[in-house]
């Protein structure tokens, strides 16, 4: 199968899924079933003439980062998963590897939860998808290159995600960042084939004191509901509730930051979600 084939797969699955089932509001005028190709390139976090260029077969080479994206926005099963990566001419991630397959539930409750702000990253705390809330509370990770949509990066690294980071009084700092490392280390642990995950090890162990530090005592660490003020830069200060929740039968986690109800901080989150899709 070529790129034709591959084009042809994005396209019919592009065809089947409703903007509600990715959280996107319909509109009166569709001229065609499915979504858009500018709602698809929104959701995978690609350019609209990429996708443009895939489905038409004159994009060739997809990496497997790409078709990774792809299959996600897709909601693709783990079979259909693997045909489009067959499709690109590539080889499908294998077991033992750290894997960025989102259940379809998983995504659905991602699109349907609005009045939080979440986010779904694998066991090496890459940022898989997200929803509108995220965006507008920690910006667009559509901006930032794929391999710097990882939270370690992001706390010890010294590139594009640190600097994309909203500035924040977490209570308990250390331990989050703490327990960030520990769930590194036991991935390691799990996944000792993958190279995704090794080669961001060693880069923030050598980058990194305060990574190196928590590194070489590093023991396992529950994730426990905390408490962050951000400061953001078109609403000031806002306080929020954040929660890890792991996904059962995936190596996945899901962080929601909440406000309370009734709350300023609750305003100021629902002004940035109005403010971010106006």
């Amino acid at each position: 199968m070529g790129a034709s084939e591959f084009g042809n797969l994005v396209h019919r699955w592009r065809d089947r899924l409703a903007p509600g089932d990715v959280g996107l509001t319909a509109g009166l005028r569709r001229r065609a079933p499915g979504l858009r190709r500018e709602e698809l390139a929104q959701l995978a976090g690609l350019s609209v003439d990429y996708i443009v260029r895939l489905e038409r077969g004159r994009a060739t080479r997809p990496s497997a980062q790409v078709v990774a994206s792809l299959a996600r926005a897709l909601q693709l099963s783990r079979a259909e998963r693997e045909a489009l990566f067959i499709s690109a001419g590539l080889l499908p991630p294998r077991d033992g590897m750290v894997s960025d397959f989102i259940p379809a539930g998983v995504q659905r409750l991602v699109s349907r939860l609005g009045d939080a702000a979440v986010g779904v990253f694998a066991a090496d705390w890459s940022l898989l998808t997200w929803n509108p809330t995220w965006s507008a509370l920690h910006g667009s990770p559509e901006r930032l290159p794929l391999p710097e949509r990882n939270l370690a990066r992001a706390i010890f690294g010294d590139g594009a995600a640190q600097r994309s980071l909203h500035p924040s009084s977490p209570a308990l700092a250390d331990d989050f960042e703490r327990s960030i490392v520990a769930d590194l280390k036991h991935a390691r642990a799990r996944y000792p084939s993958d190279r995704r995950l090794a080669s961001l090890v060693r880069e923030l162990r050598t980058g990194s004191v305060d990574f190196a530090r928590l590194w070489k005592d590093a023991t396992p660490a529950e994730h426990t509901s905390s408490r962050k003020t951000i400061e953001h830069p078109e609403v000031g200060a806002i306080a929020l509730d954040c929660d890890v929740l792991s996904v059962p039968g995936a190596d996945l986690r899901i962080v929601a930051y909440t406000a309370a109800a009734g709350s300023s901080d609750e305003n100021k989150l629902d002004l940035l979600r109005v403010t971010a899709a106006a």
